[in-house]
C-alpha cells in the first residue's frame, strides 16, 4: 500500500537544510582534522554546564520538566521580562517550525532574504507558504527591501537575523529598531539574534517586550558551546508566547538540557572567555584570507566569511579542495553570496590545520577551473 501522505507533503523534496559533517565522515571513510564548518562552539560548554548535565542523568528516568519553569524564570530575569514573555524550545530551528505552523497556511506569503537562514524556509515550504524573497545589499539583509516586500504582499511573517547567516555582516540597534517601528500590525518579526553574544556593542535593540509584531530568538548553540542539547529560547509578548502551548511538544525540551542551559545561564565568565577566544579566532581567519589573497567580510559572529574573488563555482571548488584536504568549511548556496565560503571560529589547532592546507586547495581549485 503507497503511504497516504498530503498532497503538500507528496510535492516537497525529501531534503536537510545541511548535511553534516558525520554523514560526509561517512561518505569520505575519515573524519575530518578541522571540524569548522557548521559555526558551532569548538571552545566548549561551560564546566558548569557540563557538570550539571551529568547529573541530571542519572535522572533520565523522570519526564522533562515540560514548563521549563527553572530556566524559563532565569531567561526571564537575564532578560529583564516576566516568565510570560518566555517560551523555551528545541532551539531556534523548533521554534521556527513552530511559529510558521502558527501563522502560516497554504499560500500564506512569508518575507525572507534570498540566501538567509535556509531552515526558515524549509518551514514555511513544509506548511504550503508561499516565500517572498528580497536581495541582499552589500553583503547584509536590507531592511528597507523586508519592509516593502511586507507592504506589497500583505505578508503576517518576516524573518530577519542580526548578525547574519550565512555572511556575518549585521546592523545597528537603531536600524533594527526602525524596522519594527514601521511594520503593519498584521506582521510577526522574527528577529533571530543567535549569534548576539559575539556581536559588538549596539546591534542587539532595547524593544518594547509587549510589543505583538516582534519575536526575538536566541540560543544555547552558540556561544554557550551546547549545539548538541538543543535549547533556544524566543521573547516576546505574552499573547504571542501562549499561543505557542497550543501546538508545541511539550516534552520537547529534555531534562539534561534544561539542566545544562540553566547552569550556562549563571556561568558568566566562561562567556567572556569563549568571547575571547573566538575574537582571536575571527582575527586569524581574516589574516590566513588575507594572506592567501583573499578578502574577509567583517564579522560579528563565531565566523567568517570569505570573499574567493570570483563566482559561485569557483568557491565550490575551493571548498571541495579544502573538504578533501580534511578542512570542512560550507557556503552560502545562492548567487551573488555564493562567492564566498564561511569559516568556523575553531580551536588554535584547527586553524593550524587551515592554514596549512588553504595555499593547496587555492591552487588545486585554481587547476581545476584551467583543466
Amino acid at each position: 500500500m503507497p503511504a497516504r501522505f498530503t498532497a503538500l507533503v507528496d510535492s516537497l523534496p525529501a531534503t536537510v537544510p545541511f548535511v553534516g559533517p558525520e554523514a560526509q565522515e561517512r561518505v569520505r571513510g575519515r573524519p575530518f582534522r578541522a571540524r569548522i564548518g557548521a559555526n558551532e562552539n569548538g571552545f566548549g560548554a561551560s564546566p558548569m554546564a557540563v557538570a550539571a548535565m551529568a547529573a541530571a542523568a542519572a535522572e533520565a528516568w523522570k519526564y522533562c520538566d515540560p514548563e521549563s519553569h527553572d530556566l524559563r524564570h532565569a531567561l526571564a530575569a537575564a532578560h529583564g521580562v516576566t516568565p510570560a514573555h518566555v517560551m523555551v524550545g528545541e532551539g531556534i530551528d523548533g521554534l521556527l517550525g513552530l511559529v510558521v505552523r502558527l501563522v502560516v497556511e497554504p499560500g500564506t506569503p512569508v518575507v525572507t532574504s534570498l540566501g538567509a537562514y535556509p531552515t526558515f524556509a524549509y518551514h514555511v515550504a513544509g506548511f504550503g507558504g508561499r516565500l517572498v524573497t528580497v536581495p541582499y545589499h552589500d553583503d547584509r539583509e536590507d531592511p528597507e527591501a523586508l519592509l516593502a516586500a511586507v507592504r506589497r504582499t500583505g505578508a503576517p511573517l518576516v524573518y530577519f537575523a542580526n548578525p547574519d547567516n550565512p555572511m556575518g555582516t549585521w546592523w545597528s540597534a537603531e536600524a533594527v529598531a526602525e524596522l519594527v517601528a514601521a511594520l503593519p500590525t498584521h506582521t510577526l518579526l522574527l528577529l533571530d539574534e543567535a549569534y548576539a553574544e559575539f556581536a559588538p556593542a549596539g546591534v542587539s535593540p532595547r524593544l518594547a517586550p509587549d510589543d505583538p509584531r516582534v519575536l526575538r530568538l536566541r540560543t544555547f548553540s552558540k556561544a554557550h558551546g551546547l549545539a548538541g542539547i538543543r535549547v533556544g529560547f524566543a521573547v516576546g509578548a505574552p499573547a504571542v508566547i501562549a499561543a505557542f502551548d497550543k501546538i508545541r511538544n511539550h516534552f520537547g525540551v529534555n531534562r539534561i538540557g534544561q539542566a545544562g542551559a540553566l547552569a550556562a545561564l549563571g556561568d558568566g565568565d566562561h562567556l567572556v572567555r569563549v568571547r575571547a577566544a573566538v575574537s582571536a579566532a575571527r582575527s586569524r581567519i581574516a589574516a590566513l584570507a588575507r594572506a592567501n589573497g583573499l578578502l574577509p567580510l567583517p564579522s560579528a559572529t563565531n565566523f567568517v566569511t570569505v570573499d574567493c574573488g570570483r563566482d559561485g563555482a569557483h568557491a565550490r571548488r575551493v571548498l571541495d579542495a579544502l573538504l578533501a584536504r580534511d578542512v570542512f568549511v560550507r557556503m552560502p548556496g545562492v548567487a551573488p553570496l555564493d562567492r564566498c565560503i564561511r569559516v568556523g571560529c575553531g580551536r588554535p589547532e584547527e586553524l593550524d590545520v587551515l592554514e596549512q592546507e588553504w595555499p593547496a586547495a587555492l591552487s588545486a581549485a585554481t587547476a581545476a577551473a584551467s583543466g
